[in-house]
């Protein structure tokens, strides 16, 4: 990326653009640096903390502040970014395709669209008859977001939180810091109050500050972040989704196909997106027929059309080459068999493309069931009988192909398995109401009773 200079990023505040002499570079894919950003340093973000409990009165913005920040979000330019800008940073800067970056703020609208849906689909009804109601409140004042870059769509739940009324402090993801950014300018330009907001791109340890500090707060990390945050009341916490399937059907080339999109869709970097499959069937027929499909998909630059799979920069993609070579050890890697190419192939362009691949185990508790990577990475192990539950929790979604209803009953009731889909239903799909992880319209309110004069009294 020579001749081009870094887009600056810079903290802002309660509408307050604050420049920090704390600086650090996103890298562009294609080589060099797409962005230059001033981080928070923990004073600035302590100072901002307290501006926005200062100013903070619980009041949610009206319902059109978050429709018509929607529509700016897709269409406009703001401060001097275009629809077309935005989606050429998040590319470069992410690897995501220029497909998945258009799903994405699709889908982000269609959400934001669906926040007073999404909110009567939550909570339960509060009239209980003349004078007595239950109001469903703010458990605090101020939210902190802390927030991953694999995908733009979960910056919603950030928003969700100054639907109900919270001040929200952001840090956004440290290789995306433009979804958060573009999505915050567009409630402002909807007329969101300032004093509601701050945008704060920071280190990992002022990110863990504003969690601590704020009434409630999510953050989005790997399994470090779930064993620091998990158990925290107060924070809502989404780690890897280790999303399955569990085959006991014939895999015909329907099945094989919903499996690849299940694995692929985004290039592989939704939390819902397959990354284990137990069978009944012959391991290495399942494993062989899905390494062939995923084989199928183009090398080629993320912002071409037709591109589905993601791409790194050269530092990233070495680094995942290393966790995946850790993983496929004892493994028998079909894709490898298959695709030529390798996981890890150089682009024209300067990007590095990460390859599906497709691994198969001799055991359904073998340690790569489970384990998750950015990219199409599916491990294929044998599920009998006596494996039961066992093998298929610690599930963000779980895929059911099985007539087996003692099983689907199980598994609906198994703690650890989040979201269960029946047939060949993509891991993602949903509508307003439905949970993806638990009840976050219920994690961000409480009811509160209301008993108004005249009403009949019931003693207590």
């Amino acid at each position: 990326m020579t001749g081009v200079s870094p887009v600056t990023v810079d903290p802002f505040v309660c509408g307050r653009t604050l420049t920090s002499s704390d600086r650090t570079r996103v890298p562009d894919v294609r080589g060099g640096d797409l962005a230059d950003v001033g981080t928070a340093p923990r004073l600035m973000a302590l100072a901002a903390l307290r501006e926005l409990r200062e100013r903070a009165d619980g009041r949610p913005p009206g319902e059109d502040v978050f429709a018509e920040a929607a529509e700016l979000f897709a269409t406009a330019t703001l401060e001097g970014e275009s629809p077309q800008d935005y989606a050429a940073h998040v590319a470069h800067a992410t690897g995501l395709t220029a497909a998945a970056i258009e799903q994405a703020v699709a889908d982000l609208v269609a959400e934001l669209r669906e926040l007073p849906e999404t909110t009567a689909a939550e909570l339960p009804r509060t009239g209980f008859g003349q004078g007595f109601d239950t109001r469903w409140v703010p458990r605090g004042r101020v939210f902190a977001a802390v927030m991953a870059s694999n995908h733009p769509v979960p910056n919603v739940t950030w928003a969700q939180a100054l639907f109900h009324g919270y001040s929200v402090a952001v840090k956004p993801g440290s290789r995306d810091p433009f979804s958060a950014r573009r999505l915050m300018r567009a409630l402002l330009a909807a007329g969101l109050p300032a004093h509601k907001v701050a945008f704060l791109p920071a280190s990992h340890q002022t990110g863990e500050f504003l969690l601590r500090e704020a009434d409630r707060g999510i953050v989005y990390g790997g399994d470090s972040a779930v064993r620091r945050w998990q158990g925290q009341e107060s924070v809502a916490v989404r780690g890897p989704g280790r999303t399955k399937a569990f085959v006991d059907v014939e895999p015909d080339d329907a099945v094989i196909d919903h499996l690849a999109v299940s694995a692929s869709f985004d290039g592989g970097t939704r939390c819902t997106n397959l990354s284990a499959v137990l069978t009944t069937r012959p391991v290495g027929e399942v494993a062989e027929r899905l390494a062939r499909r995923l084989a199928e998909l183009p090398s080629v630059p993320a912002t071409e059309r037709g591109a589905t799979l993601l791409v790194a920069d050269r530092e990233r993609a070495e680094r995942i080459r290393g966790q995946l070579d850790a993983v496929r050890e004892g493994l028998v890697d079909h894709s490898a068999r298959i695709d030529g190419s390798g996981p890890v192939v150089e682009l024209a362009d300067g990007s590095f493309l990460l390859r599906p691949v497709v691994l198969a185990a001799d055991r359904a508790d073998h340690p790569a069931v489970g384990v998750e990577l950015p990219f199409p990475f599916v491990v294929v192990a044998p599920w009998t009988e006596a494996d039961g539950v066992a093998p298929l929790r610690d599930s963000l979604v779980l895929n059911l192909l099985t007539a087996r209803a003692e099983l689907a009953e199980a598994v609906i009731r198994e703690p650890s398995v989040r979201k269960v889909t029946r047939g060949t239903v993509l891991p993602w799909t949903a509508v307003p109401g439905i949970p993806h992880d638990d009840n976050y319209t219920q994690f961000l309110l409480e009811p509160k009773g209301v008993v108004v004069s005249g009403a009949g009294a019931t003693a207590a």
